[in-house]
């Protein structure tokens, strides 16, 4: 059997993260630019390779100078690191409309192994005759494992910036014809 390609809909698909700011609140923040593609040998995705790519400097958290220091070398280094990107290892089909993605991802000059959550929405086709496919991805990473260690100590106790990083994506894949 053939391999079957599918790349991400932009225009209908996110990339987010949401971080804990003063050990109260989640800020989010999201990649505007940013390419998934996928191969499978099944339109089930239990064979899928999947892999992704961010623009750094596509970073925006809704505040303009708080997008400015994450893009410093205080964080992604965004100059010497415009991207980070993540390979599939594995895809696990645990039942109908749940998989677990296992890949390598790398942030700067650095890679480990994460494991998300996938929720597959399913397959259909949209008004254009474009067959598509639905997922909702979700995981969490320590960001001090991939060298964003920078933060500061509040007054009170704790820390500005929490070391666990919640991913969230809604992505729509396209079949390639």
């Amino acid at each position: 059997m053939s391999s079957i390609k599918w790349v991400a809909d932009p225009t209908h698909s996110e990339i987010s993260f949401k971080v804990k700011h003063m050990m109260m609140t989640n800020v989010t923040g999201t990649f505007g630019q940013f390419a998934v593609d996928a191969e499978t040998e099944a339109e089930d995705f239990s064979s899928a390779k999947v892999s992704f790519a961010a623009q750094i400097a596509s970073i925006n958290t809704g505040n303009e100078q708080r997008d400015g220091h994450l893009k410093s070398a205080d964080f992604f280094d965004a100059e010497k690191n415009p991207e980070l990107k993540f390979v599939s290892t594995s895809m696990t089909k645990k039942d109908d409309e749940n998989y677990v993605l296992n890949g390598d991802l790398t942030i700067g000059e650095v890679t480990n192994s994460v494991s998300l959550d996938v929720e597959f929405g399913g397959i259909n086709k949209d008004p254009w005759g474009n067959q598509k496919a639905g997922f909702s991805l979700s995981g969490k990473i320590n960001r001090k494992e991939f060298g964003l260690t920078w933060n500061a100590a509040l007054e009170t106790g704790g820390v500005l910036v929490s070391e666990d990083v919640k991913l969230a994506a809604e992505i729509q894949l396209v079949k390639v014809a």
